[in-house]
């Protein structure tokens, strides 16, 4: 009997155990940097948690919450009206929460005479009917144009925000996140990108003023900067406990202090 109650007293720990780890899948905008960070601050108050924490784009995030393989789903961009269908099919309530706001932006190789763009010029480079910088005011060369991936939502919100719904150029390479992209257009210096506010402003790269707009605090939240929007975690219906509670940690005056150190604009 003994024997029967210590077994029995393990299976209760590691339910307990299990029922205090957090799995939050999706965008690598928010994943690579701001999650993990709001995370160790969360597990130094509350030791007992633990964090499955995968970045691999908005896309699987909302996929995750769907088919109830995470707790959160991050995403940078809305769910589809073909998402929400699919979520209710399966008895699944998607449930958006904006933890901050981003602005994306365009960068170029630090050493790029390129001091600054149009909107239509933006538009004109990503989608390929411009294809040298001459025709832009750089120096005579063909553009490389470095996006994210399809499963990234800052890959469809910039076609939405910048590129009029159009398609991307057929020569643009399709990049896992955003430090990827930095890294290629740090080393190309006819390299053209696009990035959140948390990783404009790394070695090798410079941002570039858009209609004479750069993406910061002020012009995100006076909506002065044309690719500004918001980043949501998703949940099937309201959150319950821990996640509850992690996310509440997030919106808290702790959470969203992190937010902004880490480059983001806070909600409030």
């Amino acid at each position: 009997m003994k024997i029967l109650a210590l077994f029995a007293a393990a299976l209760v720990a590691a339910s307990s155990l299990q029922a205090q780890k957090l799995v939050i899948k999706g965008s690598d905008t928010l994943g690579a940097k701001l999650v993990p960070m709001i995370a160790e601050d969360y597990r130094a108050k509350n030791p007992g948690v633990s964090f499955e924490i995968a970045a691999e784009g908005s896309t699987t995030g909302i996929s995750a919450i769907i088919d109830g393989t995470a707790q959160i789903g991050m995403s940078s961009r809305r769910a589809r009206p073909t998402e929400m269908s699919g979520g209710a099919a399966k008895g699944v309530t998607l449930k958006p929460l904006i933890v901050c706001y981003d602005g994306i932006g365009i960068i170029v190789n630090a050493n790029s005479p390129i001091t600054s763009l149009t909107k239509r010029q933006v538009e004109q480079i990503f989608t390929g009917d411009v294809k040298d910088w001459s025709a832009v005011g750089g120096a005579p060369g063909p553009i490389s144009i470095y996006t994210r991936n399809t499963s990234s939502g800052t890959y469809q919100d910039f076609k939405d925000l910048a590129m009029a719904k159009r398609d991307y150029a057929p020569s643009s390479q399709k990049m896992a996140g955003n430090e990827q992209i930095v890294a290629e257009v740090a080393k190309n210096p006819n390299g053209i990108g696009y990035v959140g506010l948390a990783y404009i402003n790394q070695p090798g790269v410079k941002v570039v003023p858009i209609d004479g707009a750069l993406p910061n605090k002020q012009s995100v939240l006076e909506k002065k900067y044309p690719y500004a929007r918001p980043n949501f975690f998703y949940t099937n219906g309201e959150a319950t406990g821990e996640a509850k509670k992690f996310i509440d940690f997030v919106l808290s005056d702790i959470g969203q202090a992190t937010v902004e150190k880490v480059g983001f604009v806070p909600i409030r």
